[in-house]
């Protein structure tokens, strides 16, 4: 067959890529069209998301998608778009956008929660939805919020609204609300009447692969919205005898599994059963990833700043302290470095005070977290775990990869960085048409390099 060209936009939790690719049958290759930057804004005390700015970066990449495939003397055959979870956008009957989007990270659902608990039990609210409670999750945001709006989307759905006047709801970033029923697997109407909204101001729930409508007379679909949902969907695993860890800014860790797992011990140990396809679940745990790493490196002084070089830093610090990654006090700290020092100082452990020091703590400590959560995964779903696949940008980190390998004592299998867009487009191919669903794993295959790093201590 000849070669398709196919657009994914993908947007991480402070900057968004555009990445073309050619799809020939067999392989998919992928390569940057644009990277883009839209910072948290702040303002009034609160965080935003500028989505304005950000549907400015999509329609200037759709702009230069076009001109290379005019160039070529070829068309674009499709376009898809995920992102982070959780966060919604807001618009009037006509179109009109009302405001900001709230970020994830604005602290005015701090204590939503314990507010949301008087209303109904907490139990009550996973029964329902099989979703790990977190204070930023959209059903806690709507109830303290409380909108006012003819239409609320998703990020991802509302970029492809804004693109093409069409609203929907795609399964897999809407599952990451805790309003989805996971039995019904539409949004619970209970929920809905606790928060004092109607399910006709959300659009109608689609699968990935959905039409959604044209832009310019070029087909968007509705891919994996949730940016880990499309990062998954683009792991290169044969058989399914593995975990996954979706590595960024926010670790998840999980496995696949047909449909939902809820009971009382994957409530007591917080597990999420986010959407799939074919409205499957991504059976996983939320974990702080990256982020300590990011947050900390922005208040090193006389610290290299090339990312691999900084990494590397661990070989030169012997500061065996661990911390927990999912502390309540690393999820916005005013200063993260102050935060380690901090927790470091109550456990009666070493202070890290060299960058190198926090390098090796902050990815030792991952890597401990990984190993606890993966004790917990093989406890509640029995499933025979055989290795773990590490995918996103945290897969590039050679150092954490073999801590986490010597941490599980099993080989981890690392890439690609670019999973998320690679799932993303793999969709995109069969909602053309162009390849069999049951076929994208063979596709990912062909179209990646990973690297397998195996345990060089036996785990105690």
């Amino acid at each position: 067959m000849s070669e398709t060209y196919h657009l994914a936009i993908d947007l991480g939790a402070s900057s968004g890529r555009a990445i073309l690719a050619t799809f020939n049958g067999d392989r998919i290759e992928m390569k940057e069209l644009s990277r883009f930057r839209y910072p948290i804004m702040h303002k009034d005390g609160h965080q935003f998301w500028d989505l304005p700015v950000i549907y400015n970066y999509v329609e200037s990449a759709i702009d230069k998608a076009l001109a290379v495939t005019k160039e070529r003397d070829t068309v674009l055959s499709s376009i898809g778009i995920d992102s982070w979870g959780c966060d919604v956008a807001y618009f009037t009957k006509d179109g009109r956008q009302i405001g900001l989007p709230y970020a994830y990270r604005d602290p005015h659902t701090d204590d939503a929660i314990e507010r949301f608990s008087k209303k109904m039990s907490l139990e009550e609210v996973y029964k329902r939805t099989g979703i790990q409670l977190m204070t930023f999750n959209t059903l806690f945001q709507l109830d303290t919020i409380k909108p006012k709006a003819d239409k609320i989307l998703w990020i991802p759905d509302a970029l492809a609204y804004m693109l093409t006047g069409n609203a929907v709801m795609e399964y897999t970033v809407a599952t990451t609300s805790q309003m989805v029923n996971a039995e019904t697997a539409d949004l619970d109407e209970v929920l809905l009447e606790k928060i004092g909204l109607r399910r006709d101001q959300f659009g109608t729930m689609v699968q990935p692969g959905h039409l959604v409508g044209e832009y310019r007379g070029i087909p968007v679909y509705s891919v994996a919205g949730h940016d880990t949902g499309s990062a998954v969907i683009g792991i290169p695993a044969s058989g399914d005898d593995f975990a996954f860890l979706s590595c960024g800014t926010w670790s998840l860790m999980g496995v696949e599994l047909p449909h939902a797992l809820i009971t009382e011990k994957t409530r007591e140990h917080n597990f999420s059963n986010e959407g799939g396809l074919n409205f499957s679940s991504r059976f996983l745990k939320n974990i702080c990833g990256m982020w300590l790493f990011e947050q900390s490196r922005l208040e090193f002084e006389n610290a290299p700043e090339d990312t691999g070089e900084l990494v590397s830093l661990c070989e030169k610090s012997d500061c065996d302290s661990i911390i927990n990654p999912d502390d309540p006090r690393f999820a916005h700290p005013e200063s993260m470095t102050a935060a380690i020092r901090e927790y470091c100082e109550e456990t009666g452990q070493r202070v890290p005070e060299t960058p190198a020091d926090y390098v090796r703590v902050i990815f030792r400590s991952l890597a401990k977290r990984y190993g606890e959560v993966m004790d917990y995964l093989k406890n509640v779903c029995g499933k025979d775990i055989k290795c773990l696949h590490v995918i996103g940008g945290g897969s590039q980190n050679a150092y954490l990869m073999q801590y986490t390998a010597d941490e599980l004592g099993m080989d981890v299998v690392a890439g690609p960085s670019e999973s998320t867009a690679l799932g993303n487009l793999l969709v995109q191919v069969a909602a053309c048409g162009l390849t069999p669903w049951d076929n994208l794993r063979n596709i990912s295959k062909n179209s990646t390099n990973t690297i397998t790093y195996k345990p060089c201590l036996i785990r105690k």
